[in-house]
């Protein structure tokens, strides 16, 4: 369906179950490159850079992120609210000082710029009180595309339980994009912090590139022109809704992120959207039904929470069958997203085995990761596996690379929530 509004939702399943079969899986495509989109006028946006100066940062590494940091000013369009803010074991202003933010023009961007050239490196580092400053910041502006860009080059000082209590309080208030720089940093906290505030995380191999990182995803932030729509899911009584994922471009779960709307329905937030395309998968389960009888399994809609504006819909259908042919069909975008899914687990369950030791394990997830990654066409992804795991051409057999390049590690541990969309050839087939 498309709409005023220029977005789109197309669903792709197979509605046919086999004789007492309850899963029901649908892979929705959300595109809102309709031209009303492109056509909307920048929204109102609020941006807080977040640049780590902890002890670590010293040398070339705070020249670097003064450097991304100026750079990601500059690519901040006029009129945008902005604030700077400094990492240590505290989080602290830097510009425009004071507890509120500035009105990006070319004058306020050089007095951040000055500001920025100021940086030192001390201290410790404090990532959850980063963050709650500059949710503090941004929910003075509740209608504007609210985002944060946050760089560390080091592990968290906070004890976890307070770091995922600010993570929790602030879920869902503003999206937040994390990059981490050098060797030191931990991707699963950093993991964390996507998951919780809707954003990315990447793996920066060389410092001297920061500022482009920073200018890609300044610049990403500023083309968002619809802030904060949810996936509104309602599905049948007795049916239950068993997850909703973002499977493209990056896997992020919102099953634990639902407000309820009334019993059966429910909203999961997807954040801000430019021109973009997002896919997501949903698992129904429903009670068993006969053979013939079709029921509507789930009903989506892309709607703005706070107008209740329904921008897309679309059904999740089911129906029962006893031909063979008809139930056991996969649809290709399913089996395509469930193997990415499936590609993710593979390698965090490696790692996380070869981290302790255990080389059965990590040899036998990590293989099986580099065949899935070999199938979808996922070349990056093979070229890293490469690094932590041969494989025998002859024999077929695997084993572990010694000695890897704890970079090369970083790269295929952070690489992994990235996925691939389905080959256009497998879609047709």
């Amino acid at each position: 369906m498309a709409d005023q509004a220029g977005f789109t939702l197309h669903i792709d399943q197979n509605k046919y179950l086999a004789r007492d079969a309850r899963e029901v899986h649908a892979i929705l495509t959300i595109s809102s490159a309709g031209e009303a989109v492109q056509q909307q006028a920048p929204a109102e946006a609020a941006e807080v850079i977040i640049v780590d100066t902890s002890g670590s940062m010293s040398g070339s590494k705070i020249r670097d992120a003064r450097t991304a940091a100026a750079t990601a000013v500059e690519a901040l369009r006029d009129g945008v609210h902005f604030a700077v803010i400094s990492g240590t074991s505290v989080a602290k202003v830097v510009y425009p000082g004071g507890t509120g933010m500035a009105r990006a023009n070319p004058a306020t961007r050089a007095e951040a710029q000055r500001a920025i050239s100021q940086l030192s490196a001390r201290g410790g580092t404090a990532i959850g009180e980063w963050l709650k400053l500059a949710g503090h910041l941004l929910s003075a502006h509740p209608d504007a595309v609210r985002h944060a860009l946050l760089m560390t080059d080091g592990q968290n000082n906070e004890r976890d339980e307070v770091f995922a209590g600010v993570l929790a309080a602030w879920s869902g208030k503003f999206v937040c994009d994390s990059l981490g720089v050098g060797a030191d940093w931990v991707p699963a906290q950093l993991r964390m912090v996507s998951d919780a505030l809707l954003g990315t995380f990447e793996y920066v191999r060389n410092q001297h590139e920061l500022a482009d990182f920073f200018r890609r995803i300044t610049q990403n932030a500023m083309a968002k022109t619809v802030p904060d729509l949810s996936l509104r899911v309602w599905v049948p009584q007795a049916a239950t809704l068993k997850f909703v994922k973002q499977v493209s471009p990056t896997l992020l779960d919102l099953t634990g992120k639902r407000t309820d709307v009334n019993p059966l329905t429910g909203d999961y937030p997807t954040g801000s959207w430019g021109r973009e395309e997002r896919e997501y998968h949903l698992c129904v389960e429903v009670p068993p039904g006969q053979v013939g009888q079709e029921i509507r399994a789930g009903w989506v809609k892309l709607v703005r929470p706070d107008t209740q504006e329904v921008l897309a819909s679309g059904n999740v259908l089911a129906q029962w069958t006893d031909d063979l042919a008809l139930s056991t069909r996969i649809n290709p975008k399913v089996m395509h997203f469930t193997g990415q899914q499936e590609l993710h687990e593979l390698i965090q369950g490696g790692l996380s085995a070869r981290a302790a030791g255990d080389e059965a394990a990590a040899t036998a997830r990590l293989a099986k990761a580099r065949q899935i990654a070999v199938e979808s066409g996922r070349e990056d992804t093979v070229r890293l596996l490469d690094k932590v795991v041969e494989i025998d051409p002859v024999q077929g057999t695997a084993r572990l690379v010694r000695n890897v390049d704890k970079a090369d590690e970083l790269e295929l541990d952070t690489g992994s929530v990235r996925t691939s969309r389905l080959r256009r050839t497998a879609e047709g087939s």
